[in-house]
């Protein structure tokens, strides 16, 4: 013979207390986990990613920035500026007149009026100072502004072409300048990615002592 199966005892329906002392909580645990994110994603992980790039890069970590022969801070690496001295070495154009704060459009295309107006006023620049290029190539870096308007890099054959003029308001030959620039070259970092460049505001710094500024 079966035995008989005992019957379920209902449960008693919850009381409104206890479903209140539920969300209560879910709130607090809601709450805790909030907290606990806030102090990992907003003070724990930028102050360890901090300290490691003290550690492996501390020069970028800070801004990578430069320094004139007295120490005075005087830019960034990263960062262009208008070197329009004759007997500098002179960055690549700006729509932004080198300012950082501002956004730039995209550079002039080949068919934008703006592409002619920037070469005819880079040309007219130049000649005012006296680029010694003629017969000469001006390399496209010359009239087409990078998309931050503030890149600090130019290609070597755009910073060659203004040899002649830097030697003849200094006290330095062509051929002083010429390896001068290419112990400037630095190479991408990795093969086949990307060109070598210059960054003109190092070169320059460089420079200076040289000339007596």
């Amino acid at each position: 013979m079966i035995p008989a199966t005992p019957a379920a005892t209902p449960r008693p329906p919850s009381s409104p207390a206890g479903r209140a002392h539920g969300l209560a909580g879910h709130a607090r645990a809601a709450g805790l986990f909030l907290v606990f994110a806030l102090l990992v994603s907003g003070f724990l992980y930028p102050l360890v990613v901090t300290e490691i790039a003290q550690v492996i890069n501390p020069a970028g970590a800070n801004g990578s920035l430069l320094k004139d022969p007295n120490g005075t801070i005087v830019g960034s690496s990263l960062i262009a500026q208008n070197l329009s001295a004759p007997y500098l070495f002179w960055e690549r154009p700006s729509l932004t007149d080198y300012n950082n704060t501002l956004g730039a459009a995209s550079p002039p295309g080949s068919t934008d009026p703006a592409l002619g107006a920037l070469l005819n006023e880079t040309l007219q620049y130049m000649r005012q100072y006296g680029n010694f290029t003629v017969n000469a190539s001006l390399p496209i870096w010359w009239v087409a502004p990078s998309a931050s308007s503030v890149d600090p890099d130019l290609t070597p054959e755009a910073v060659l072409v203004q040899v002649p003029r830097v030697a003849a308001h200094t006290n330095l030959s062509v051929a002083f300048l010429t390896d001068f620039v290419n112990a400037h070259i630095q190479n991408p970092p990795l093969p086949f990615i990307g060109v070598p460049y210059v960054n003109v505001l190092e070169l320059d710094l460089d420079l200076l002592p040289l000339i007596g500024k």
